[in-house]
């Protein structure tokens, strides 16, 4: 079953499923893969911190990264996924703007996301991130592959 993740959005999939997101510009999209259970995840967060609006994150957790990357592995681990076996990607966090963009926020979100999994000893295994230019990821579950669609080209990630 195809699943489109939106923005400020989550999604659980499992061996048949695919997850789809599109327009990351300086959003994040984070995908999470346990090969073993062929069951894996993808968020397309926002915002780096949630203390810019802690209502919205309370009612929508996903839009922030402090808030949403961590109930995406709390829920693949609820799902029986291990930590050890995972396999991290993510795409997005472009400057779409420029170079010249104020509030830098493609940069901040990717920064807040290594610090996250610094922390918890993890590393992303792949990434497609910064730039100027938008991307849809395409999340095949069940083979694991991701497909990164950016100015008409497509590229496995």
């Amino acid at each position: 079953m195809r699943h489109i993740v939106l923005v400020a959005d989550m999604a659980i999939g499992g061996n048949q499923d695919i997850l789809v997101t599109y327009a990351l510009g300086s959003c994040l999209g984070l995908m999470i893969y346990d090969p073993e259970i062929r069951t894996g995840g993808m968020l397309h967060a926002m915002l780096p911190l949630s203390k810019i609006n802690l209502d919205k994150a309370k009612t929508n957790p996903f839009m922030f990264i402090d808030t949403g990357v961590p109930i995406l592995f709390k829920k693949l681990f609820e799902k029986g996924a291990k930590k050890e076996r995972l396999i991290i990607k993510a795409a997005g966090c472009a400057n779409p703007l420029g170079k010249n963009e104020m509030f830098k926020i493609g940069q901040r979100n990717y920064t807040l996301l290594k610090k996250l999994l610094w922390k918890n000893s993890l590393l992303l295994s792949a990434e497609s991130v910064g730039g100027t230019e938008s991307r849809t990821v395409k999340f095949n579950i069940s083979t694991g592959d991701i497909f990164v669609n950016s100015k008409g080209r497509e590229t496995k990630l």
